[in-house]
């Protein structure tokens, strides 16, 4: 009769076990899940901002200087700024996290000519 009592805690013991491994395994399992959801959100979000940026650069000279400063196009914040005469800094921020900025690109652009 000790033989059987022992036996049952010896199953006990390896169900706990199993039972610690299989929840430790659903952990894992979750976490890998909800990095996989972030990683496909923040691909979203960088996409968004390529396009914005892409489209951006492709502004004339005095349209860029109409948009100097920091503006919130959706749900992202534009910082549009000119450094030298024919340069324009053009920044991509989260409004989330204003201070990172994400996507940065420099354009030139010549002075307009007066005259003939």
């Amino acid at each position: 009769m000790t033989s059987r009592g022992v036996a049952l805690l010896e199953v006990l013991v390896a169900l706990a076990i199993l039972s610690g491994a299989g929840l430790a395994l659903l952990d894992l399992v979750t976490a890998g899940l909800r990095a996989e959801r972030e990683a496909r959100e923040r691909e979203r979000v960088l996409a968004v901002q390529e396009r914005v940026l892409t489209a951006l650069t492709l502004l004339k000279r005095d349209e860029l200087d109409r948009r100097l400063g920091r503006q919130p196009i959706g749900e992202l914040i534009v910082d549009i700024q000119r450094p030298e005469r024919t340069l324009y800094r053009i920044a991509v921020v989260q409004q989330e996290s204003p201070q990172v900025e994400d996507l940065v690109t420099v354009v030139y652009r010549r002075e307009a000519r007066n005259g003939p």
